[in-house]
């Protein structure tokens, strides 16, 4: 991480404000139309998201992928019975003493939809990100330091 990230001292709060007003409906437009890239025919952006999640978390219980979702456990199932109808996704056994323990593996096809899915958002960002002027570009990639700094940090409270 770049010495300037480390070491700064705390923003002013009225101008955290001030770009958080401006950030925040950019963020929000960015992400919806990264999630609007077509996809494959057979599943939904959100489901794109859960089998991206499960993709990284091997083994992962419904209930884990639910808080990461932030959807209720008996959404999550419903959700993963549909991806498992697809043979996206396959359920097993964790652990041989907790039946109740199930965890959800990502299937080939799964996998495939994964990486064709981030394919086409990447593409879809760098051919936008290409049409801007070199200083812009910079800018931007001059950010992501402090974007990844600011997702990585711990709530306030």
């Amino acid at each position: 991480m770049p010495a300037s990230l480390v070491a700064a001292p705390p923003s002013n709060p009225t101008q955290a404000v001030a770009v958080a007003n401006r950030l925040r409906p950019v963020l929000l437009h960015l992400a919806r139309h990264l999630r609007r890239e077509p996809l494959a025919a057979q599943v939904s952006a959100g489901q794109v998201e859960i089998l991206a999640l499960v993709s990284g978390r091997p083994g992962i219980g419904i209930n884990e992928l639910a808080s990461m979702v932030g959807i209720s456990p008996p959404a999550m199932s419903n959700a993963i019975d549909k991806l498992e109808a697809a043979r996206l996704v396959s359920r097993s056994r964790v652990s041989p003493g907790d039946r109740r323990r199930v965890g959800v593996t990502v299937s080939a096809e799964g996998t495939r939809i994964v990486r064709a899915a981030r394919s086409s958002r990447t593409a879809w960002l760098a051919e936008r990100l290409g049409r801007l002027s070199q200083e812009q570009l910079a800018t931007i990639e001059a950010a992501i330091d402090a974007l990844e700094a600011l997702v990585r940090q711990e709530p306030a409270g």
